[in-house]
């Protein structure tokens, strides 16, 4: 069983719109649609119902009997869905710290959850990280969330430095070029990377990455692009955007499973490389990446 904290629980209300006994705008149908699709389960079996027949109240009962993994796998895919529809609705988001308060839920269950890919080889730099920075690295992410947008930015890259500096990847302070700022580089084996990071209350879209592409097609031929935004992108955007580009996406949640599982950030660069090799997809989540 999941066991949840009421006071976790409370928050879920808040960040689902649970309060009331419904979920989002789910109707019934489209409920039972969602849960059908995105985790295979008939949520209008008697068993989920007996405290109630609410959306909410079997969304509640669902969350604290599951195992952790399926867990997090709905938070996921309710966040997902909660994006997707308040963005189509031209709605501004309510709760300023929404994702960064799920990721602390989700960073509880998944507190002993390691991954199950093969350690990093003895002479790679993040296999000298000792799991203790791990959870420093977690915590400074989250607390950044408490900094006002100004002052945010620039921590935000000053934290994605020691992010790098931690795995080894040579990474270089933001820099200014006639006429663009570029948010940093770093290597990742014998490929030069160029950063770009927004930590902005709405997800990127279709502008923010033709931009970074621009810049990238100005340099060498070699050269390739890191977008991170903790907000994440629009799927409109990433549609836009389209397949085959050399950039890779990450956004806040990515950084954050990645360090809550413990996993060396070059082997999920390489991994989501691979990916975007593979598909001609510029983000895939670390959640689809590294399967528990």
């Amino acid at each position: 069983m999941t066991n949840i904290r009421s006071i976790d629980m409370l928050l879920l209300d808040d960040i689902f719109e649970m309060g009331s006994g419904y979920v989002l705008n789910f109707s019934d149908r489209t409920f039972a649609t969602f849960f059908r699709e995105e985790l295979g389960v008939n949520i209008d079996e008697p068993k989920y119902s007996v405290n109630g027949t609410s959306k909410g109240k079997r969304l509640r009962h669902f969350l604290q009997t599951v195992d952790k993994p399926t867990a997090i796998k709905t938070l996921n895919a309710l966040w997902e869905y909660r994006e997707v529809s308040r963005q189509r609705a031209r709605q501004d988001e309510k709760l300023p710290n929404a994702r960064s308060t799920l990721d602390i839920i989700i960073s509880k269950l998944s507190g002993n959850a390691a991954p199950t890919n093969p350690s990093p080889k003895a002479d790679s730099p993040s296999a000298t990280v000792d799991s203790s920075k791990f959870s420093s690295l977690q915590d400074e992410l989250l607390s950044l969330s408490k900094l006002e947008a100004h002052p945010r930015g620039y921590a935000f890259e000053k934290f994605l430095k020691q992010l790098f500096d931690t795995f080894g990847l040579e990474a270089r302070d933001a820099f200014r070029l006639r006429g663009e700022q570029i948010d940093g580089s770093f290597m990742l084996g014998s490929e030069t990377y160029l950063l770009e990071a927004k930590w902005q209350s709405a997800p990127c879209g279709n502008g923010e990455l033709h931009a970074f592409h621009g810049k990238l097609e100005q340099k060498a031929a070699w050269a390739r692009g890191l977008f991170i935004s903790y907000s994440g992108f629009t799927e409109d955007g990433l549609h836009s955007f389209g397949r085959g580009k050399r950039v890779i996406c990450m956004d806040g949640w990515d950084l954050s499973e990645a360090l809550m599982r413990k996993l060396p950030l070059p082997k999920v660069l390489d991994q989501k490389v691979r990916r975007a090799a593979e598909t001609g997809m510029a983000f895939v989540r670390v959640s689809d990446l590294f399967v528990i």
